[in-house]
């Protein structure tokens, strides 16, 4: 077996199947990750997914594992596996910049919540992956480092925000990644890339650390190459954290549990609202052969209406841009990261230093934010767009009472070409099917369904009422059993 070849054959590898060679000593941690490393400078150079990568340190943590390994030592329980964390997410020393020309010399003093957790099991952190500046964007290309390609066809996109953690997965560069999700960031990148993405409910995982884009909206998810990965990162970094005061407070059960069992009787609905958009025939093909096959293996499927699905994309870029333009005040030249070279005052540094640090999209959103909160303007649309959130969330709620999950296309479209989208209002519609989710709080994933005939990936999302994860991996890990998804990029 050549050098390439083996490289290829352990970065395919998941954390159930890394974890087992590991356990048993096949290979070491260090042959694992010099695997990953050798596979980034292979390929990087055609996906852009990463924005710092951290070859020598990771190499360094991989050997402690081994050591540790070999001397008998308790180990954490993704000890010696390699991963990659979106760059809005404080890694403490470590370039952490959001995408953005603002943060571009920024290095954490601290770790974000999740990545404790993740230290504390042994993990090896091998890069920061790009994304959408701020996690602004539905295709990565707001980012100040580039565009990011997407593994299967590198003149289209991967989605965004989380569009790096995504393609990273898919071109075998980490065993998985996290990103975050404010209106569907995780799992539209997840299905423009053919890999599995997981929004979980609001406060389940630690913000604490998470550059905060729309802070009622925000969630920290995995994207991993099954849905036993989703469940099995999930139950390490969920939890309560007394830094996060959205941070739920409750018994958290062991996800994945029960996984395994069949779906028969599971109620499924179906709402009718996500059909009557413009879809893509090979999504809605994809999406009604999805239906069949849970009718096939004993779920009970029925249609059904969320009455405000068509308000949910408005009132969510309405709260998201109000709450985005408080968030970055904070960037003003003076505490942290970029600073302009030209101004004569301290007013014309402010406006300077976030004229020449934020992109256009970013600027877009804090200028419609300020505009929503602004005096005549408040009661008219943000204070609206919370009341249209009561009234999803209402829907959510009554749906659950009478569903355990709730079955859609994940996106409208497979993968777009790089700049097929000329006007915001375009990219803004590929939110159209995960944003109720972000705004009603409850959880979803997004698994791969098939490919079309382009040889694109396309996917499912199944909604689960809040704190249900559970439910929702069963219903999941036994329609990807179904599905059989075993396609992959040709890079």
């Amino acid at each position: 077996m050549t050098e390439e070849m083996k490289t290829m054959e352990l970065t395919a590898l998941n954390i159930t199947q890394a974890a087992d060679m590991l356990a048993k000593k096949e290979i070491s941690s260090a042959e694992l990750t010099q695997a990953y490393i050798d596979r980034i400078e292979r390929v990087e150079p055609e996906v852009n997914a990463l924005v710092t990568t951290c070859a020598d340190e990771a190499l360094e943590a991989a050997k402690r594992v081994d050591k540790k390994r070999v001397k008998g030592e308790l180990l954490g329980r993704l000890a010696g596996i390699p991963a990659i964390i979106k760059d809005n997410m404080c890694t403490k020393g470590v370039l952490s910049t959001a995408s953005s020309k603002m943060l571009y010399n920024y290095k954490p003093v601290y770790d974000a919540t999740v990545i404790e957790k993740l230290k504390a099991e042994d993990y090896v952190l091998l890069a920061k992956a790009n994304m959408d500046e701020f996690a602004m964007g539905s295709s990565t290309e707001t980012s100040y480092f580039g565009v990011t390609k997407n593994p299967w066809d590198t003149a289209r996109v991967p989605g965004g925000s989380s569009g790096g953690s995504a393609a990273c997965v898919a071109a075998d560069e980490a065993v998985f990644s996290l990103g975050s999700d404010t209106g569907g960031s995780v799992r539209q990148p997840a299905a423009f890339c053919g890999v599995v993405g997981l929004k979980p409910t609001y406060g389940t995982v630690s913000r604490f650390g998470l550059m905060a884009f729309a802070s009622s909206l925000d969630q920290i998810g995995p994207l991993t190459k099954t849905v036993e990965d989703s469940a099995f990162v999930l139950d390490i970094i969920a939890g309560n954290d007394k830094k996060d005061s959205t941070s739920a407070i409750m018994d958290y059960p062991r996800y994945g549990e029960g996984m395994k069992q069949g779906i028969k009787g599971l109620k499924v609905g179906i709402p009718k609202e996500y059909l009557e958009q413009e879809i893509d025939p090979e999504v809605r093909r994809s999406y009604l052969e999805a239906v069949k096959l849970f009718e096939e293996m004993g779920a009970v499927v029925e249609e059904t209406s969320l009455p405000t699905f068509d308000y949910a994309l408005s009132a969510y870029y309405v709260i998201a841009s109000a709450e985005v333009a408080s968030n970055l005040s904070r960037f003003d030249g003076i505490r942290y990261g970029y600073r302009t070279d030209h101004y004569s005052d301290l007013k014309e540094m402010y406006k300077n230093t976030r004229s020449e640090g934020f992109g256009d999209e970013t600027k877009r959103r804090i200028m419609l934010g300020n505009y929503v909160l602004s005096s005549g303007y408040y009661d008219a649309y943000y204070l609206k767009a919370l009341k249209v959130k009561t009234l999803i969330k209402n829907d959510f709620d009554r749906l659950f009472g009478k569903y355990d999950i709730l079955l859609s296309p994940t996106a409208p479209t497979p993968a777009f070409e790089i700049g097929a989208k000329s006007t915001p209002l375009e990219m803004y519609v590929n939110d159209l099917f995960t944003v109720p989710v972000n705004i009603a709080g409850v959880t979803a994933i997004s698994v791969p369904s098939g490919v079309t005939k382009e040889g694109l990936p396309v996917s499912v999302q199944m909604i689960a009422k809040a704190f249900d994860e559970n439910t929702m991996f069963r219903a999941a890990w036994n329609f990807e059993q179904a599905v059989k998804f075993d396609k992959k990029p040709t890079l």
